[in-house]
């Protein structure tokens, strides 16, 4: 059918170029300059792309035509597959970089509750071990203290027993002095003021116990 509506344009032209020219002026001929656009005749085409030429196109030429616009119409879905690939593993990417940021950022708080434990912790050992340190010297310095004041009692004591034993020792000397020197005529005087003394009643303060 396209062969036939070329073979009627090709005749339709022929005719109009042999036919008598009008008012005695003749077609100008083809400007050779003007674009030429081929088309293949076994095809739909326009007729915006200026002079048209209708040729046959051959059979290895429909197949590399054919190829042609396969390995194009391939080359547009790799393309598109690629794009898409390509999208698919940006969007990954993003995707492991907002984990990754998502990770670091879990484990810097850990990190950092972590060291807050561990500093509380530390701060509560050493409150710790200032409490023991002051419950010992709390517990020392009583120690200490009871010890002395025992010491003090106990050398009170024997300040009291020592002073006792003395006023004992020294009422032995003058009851032994009143027993064997009161005769002699002139130590009567004094063995009677002696004995006046020892015959008084002794207000004697007990020793504290230690």
């Amino acid at each position: 059918m396209n062969k036939n509506i070329a073979v009627v344009l090709l005749i339709v032209l022929a005719a109009g170029c042999g036919s008598a020219p009008q008012d005695g002026a003749f077609a100008p001929p083809m400007d050779p300059a003007r674009k030429v656009s081929e088309r293949d005749c076994s095809r739909p085409f326009d007729t915006d792309g200026g002079n048209l030429m209708c040729r046959e196109v051959t059979e290895a030429e429909r197949r590399a035509r054919i190829a042609e616009e396969e390995r194009q119409a391939r080359a547009r879905r790799e393309a598109e597959e690629r794009a898409v690939r390509e999208r698919l593993e940006r969007e990954r990417a993003e995707q492991l970089a907002l984990e990754e940021a998502a990770r670091k950022l879990r484990a810097a708080e850990e990190e950092r509750l972590a060291a807050e434990r561990r500093r509380l912790e530390a701060e509560a050992a050493r409150k710790a071990q200032e409490e023991r340190e002051r419950l010992e010297r709390a517990e020392a310095e009583a120690r200490a203290r009871l010890r002395a004041e025992q010491e003090a009692r106990e050398a009170a004591e024997r300040e009291c027993r020592r002073l006792e034993q003395e006023r004992l020792d020294g009422r032995a000397l003058l009851e032994n002095f009143v027993a064997n020197y009161g005769k002699v005529e002139e130590n009567k005087g004094i063995a009677g003021q002696i004995t006046a003394f020892l015959a008084k009643a002794r207000k004697v303060k007990p020793c504290p116990p230690a």
